[in-house]
């Protein structure tokens, strides 16, 4: 494998897959001095027009063979196919960069370009994208988790950094568990911030969202500053009372809730127990508190 030099030069950037994310990356590399030569989209194309003013658009196969770094920016599950696909079409890739954005895959999944000269990147912003004009601007000082051959990994790094953001490497047999950890945290955030507003709406208040802005950005702050030393609330205080008419009043309001409610508030309590703020007799107490009622009741 022929490896380019370190530091990446001006580099013509192809765009497969111009949705969200590909014209979001393929913008802040153009902004690095990159110019961008080639893009192929078909629903996004409207969008990725009005992101990448004057950039023609093509083919997959023009637009690989028009550039040297490639962006392969479509969906996960669609990525093996693509890198296989070029191959077949014929489409001379030795020598050239070939960068996807996925979460879950690291360079391995870009094998078949590999095989031919091509060199992978796996170059992750850990951010959500939604289309909007302001979507540039969410990169500057975010993280990107890297994967590459090592010989490639400070090209990787340079790109990242020219991009804004910071590099963070990830070894390629990580990638999986790298993926489930962000989609846990900003995923499962989002269920529990809607669940939570739904089931005030149900207490009578307005406006959830004004009352749990404050209440979360707080509780977000203390976890990332404190770790489990940021918990607080019934579990973390051993008070099983508590726990227990919170698992009765969604039985009645939202009974669909609490198994989630239980199943994370048997992980609180761990975490309170290994943070030191709960002992081990009031963890006792908890236990009734925290079985599901519905597993105990007998047939109707």
């Amino acid at each position: 494998m022929e490896m380019p030099s370190q530091r990446p030069g001006r580099l013509k950037v192809g765009v497969v897959g111009a949705g969200r994310v590909g014209t979001v990356l393929a913008a802040a590399l153009q902004r690095a001095g990159h110019p961008v030569a080639a893009a192929s989209a078909v629903s996004s194309r409207p969008r990725a027009e009005a992101i990448l003013p004057g950039v023609p658009f093509l083919a997959p196969q023009e637009v690989v063979g028009a550039a040297d770094l490639v962006l392969l920016t479509v969906p996960d599950d669609e990525l093996a196919g693509l890198a296989a696909g070029i191959v077949a079409a014929g489409v001379p890739v030795q020598g050239k960069l070939f960068a996807h954005a996925s979460g879950r895959h690291g360079a391995g999944v870009l094998d078949p370009l590999t095989r031919e000269g091509g060199l992978p990147l796996a170059l992750h912003p850990v951010m959500t994208f939604t289309g909007r004009p302001d979507d540039l601007a969410r990169l500057a000082g975010i993280s990107f988790g890297v994967t590459a051959p090592g010989p490639l990994r400070p090209i990787a790094e340079a790109l990242v950094f020219e991009m804004g953001a910071e590099p963070v490497w990830i070894e390629e047999e990580n990638r999986t568990l790298y993926h489930a950890a962000l989609a846990a945290g900003a995923n499962h955030l989002v269920t529990l911030v809607v669940e939570a507003s739904g089931l005030l709406g149900k207490a009578g208040v307005a406006e959830p969202g004004r009352m749990l802005g404050p209440l979360l950005g707080a509780a977000l702050d203390n976890a990332l500053r404190l770790g489990g030393q940021g918990l607080t609330g019934p579990v973390a205080r051993g008070d099983a009372g508590t726990v227990a008419d919170h698992v009765a009043a969604l039985a009645k309001a939202e009974p669909d809730a609490i198994a989630a409610y239980l199943a994370l508030a048997r992980r609180t309590a761990d975490l309170a127990l290994d943070a030191g703020l709960l002992k081990p007799e009031d963890a006792e107490r908890l236990l009734g508190a925290l079985s599901d009622p519905r597993r105990t009741e007998g047939p109707r």
